[in-house]
Order: structure tokens, then sequence, then C-alpha cells
């Protein structure tokens, strides 16, 4: 009896043991505020190529603004952003403004199929593996940080974005 009652008690302290290893995994994925960038942060810089094959490392967007804008073919609020972003590239391009726009965790095809359709001229970054995407936090798609010529990210904006607002946002990061 007493050995079936030990065993009673050690098979109890076991499941809870687990129970609390699941749930505590769990709760650290959903809660957790590790890897997410701030205003008010230094831009954690990366390496990564775009569709036109060309690496681009963040810090070599030093001295210009930065529109850092995450997104995915498949999220309705990209597709009606990035006109308004590719129309006002062209008018801050010249003033000191570079868009980078880091298509998340989809294949180089699927994301060549958007521009072309789009005639977005902007560079694209593929972030394929999701690693950019993850090292900043980023939730929800899209999500777009405002980095200044300094590298330090003066606002973080996580909705799609109307013509005016990319406007606002790109004169506030002219430098």
């Amino acid at each position: 009896m007493k050995k079936k009652k030990n065993r009673l008690v050690m098979r109890t302290v076991i499941l809870l043991v687990i129970v609390a290893a699941v749930g505590y995994t769990i709760y650290s994925s959903v809660f957790s505020d590790g890897g997410v960038v701030n205003k008010g942060d230094e831009a954690p810089d990366f390496e990564v190529t775009t569709l036109d094959g060309e690496t681009v490392r963040l810090s070599d967007y030093r001295g210009k603004g930065v529109f850092l804008n995450f997104w995915a073919t498949y999220c309705p609020p990209c597709k009606e952003e990035m006109p308004y972003m590719e129309n006002q590239y062209h008018i801050f391009k010249e003033k000191g403004v570079e868009i980078l726009a880091i298509n998340v965790g989809e294949p180089a095809l699927t994301a060549q199929k958007f521009v072309v359709r789009y005639g977005l001229t902007f560079p694209i970054p593929l972030d394929e593996r999701e690693e950019i995407y993850k090292a900043y936090g980023v939730k929800p798609i899209p999500t777009t940080f405002l980095i200044d010529k300094d590298g330090k990210v003066i606002d973080r904006v996580t909705k799609g974005l109307s013509e005016e607002e990319i406007a606002e946002m790109m004169a506030r990061i002219q430098p």
C-alpha cells in the first residue's frame, strides 16, 4: 500500500513539473518582449539580399532616413499602401529618404510577381527565414519603422498607411 502511495505521489509531482514547464514555455512565447524594437531604440543592423540580388545592410543607409516596412503579398493593407509608398519614394528619394520594404517569409518568385504587378522600384529585401522580422519583434504585418539618419528608431507603426501618412512620416525622417 505504501509503495502505491509513493508511486502516486511521484507521478503527480512529475506531471506537475511537466505541466508547469509547458505552461511557462507557452506563456513566455506569447508574452515575451524579447527582440522587440521600439521608438527610441537603436535600429538593429542586418544584412539581406534584395529581389535584384543586391546585398544591403541597414548601416549602409547611415546619413539617410529609412522607411523600413515589413510586408507580405497576402496582406490587404500592404497591397493598398505599396502604391502610396512608390509615389512618395519618387518624391523623397532625392531628399535623402530611402525605403526598404522587407518581404517576410515568402519565396522570391511570389514577391517578384507582386513587385511587377504594382510597378515597385524601391529595394525589396527578402526575409524568407523571418530572421529580421523576429529580431525586430514585428507583429502584425504591415509594420513600419521610421529610422533617422543616425540609425535611431523614431517611430514604430503597426497598421496600413494612407498616402498622406506616408508623406508625413517620410518628411519626419528627412535628414
